[in-house]
């Protein structure tokens, strides 16, 4: 366990409040950050507390930002329900897999989904998605395999993935961007509680971090949520934008990560 000192207090509040308002305003991608924050900016050398504490924390934050878009009417909860409860196995198959993998190696790993990301964001969705979309049987087995697979890789890198679970939602359920983006979140609330869950029966997740994380992000969460409505006729400009951040922090990490193995 680390000392809990005043600056590693502010910077882990400071992470969690960027990290949820990412979440907040494009419902994924701003979990896949807390992992590199905690280790590069709060100090955390363990990358697998890092993962572990930082699954609590996104969870947590996320769920936050759930409740704010569940109250606007915009979470399609049935189809959430479906791809979220094929992805719970999976993200316990994909934390368990990662327990039993290098923490360097990990990283690097990492660093390539990170760029998957940013690459996923920059492309516009082909259609407009359907506001009134319904549960059919035809939908849920197209939901279930792509959430178990999801849920894989989430738990394996210890992120919300809601890069992959946004297009899975609209391509599947053929809902807009909108509820797919807030739909998204129960997903990101449940991958995160058991990737997180299975870490800290390890010993590998830091309660303090996660409860100074989830401070943060509480308040980003909720900023986040009108942000989003802010930007809602220059989400592409804004969505491009966070994708190049993301991809320039995947080739910090990726060289970091290469440099370790190698020294190693």
């Amino acid at each position: 366990m680390m000392d809990m000192t005043l600056t590693i207090v502010l910077t882990t509040l400071a992470s969690g409040a960027l990290v949820g308002l990412l979440l907040g305003t494009f419902g994924g991608g701003g979990s896949v950050l807390a992992a590199p924050l905690l280790i590069y900016v709060v100090g955390v050398r363990d990358t697998h507390v890092a993962i572990g504490t930082s699954a609590a924390a996104v969870a947590a934050i996320a769920l936050v930002s759930l409740l704010g878009h569940w109250r606007g009417g915009r979470v399609k909860w049935p189809c959430a329900v479906v791809f979220a409860g094929a992805g719970l196995i999976g993200s316990i198959l994909g934390s368990s897999l990662a327990k039993l993998t290098d923490g360097d190696l990990l990283l690097l790993g990492f660093s390539v989904a990170m760029a998957a990301i940013s690459v996923s964001m920059f492309r516009k969705p082909v259609f407009a998605g359907d506001p009134d979309v319904h549960i059919s049987a035809s939908i849920m087995t197209r939901l279930a395999p792509l959430g178990l697979l999801t849920g894989i890789a989430a738990g394996f890198f210890g992120i919300g993935g809601g890069f992959l679970i946004v297009p899975g939602l609209m391509l599947a359920a053929g809902m807009t961007m909108a509820n797919a983006t807030a739909s998204s979140l129960v997903s990101v609330v449940i991958f995160g509680a058991a990737t997180s869950a299975n870490y800290a029966i390890s010993g590998q997740v830091d309660a303090r971090l996660v409860l100074l994380l989830l401070a943060g992000g509480a308040a980003g969460g909720i900023v986040g949520i009108f942000v989003s409505r802010l930007l809602s006729s220059r989400i592409t400009l804004a969505r491009s934008l966070f994708a190049a951040m993301i991809l320039l922090v995947a080739l910090y990490v990726g060289v970091q990560a290469t440099g370790a193995l190698l020294a190693g």
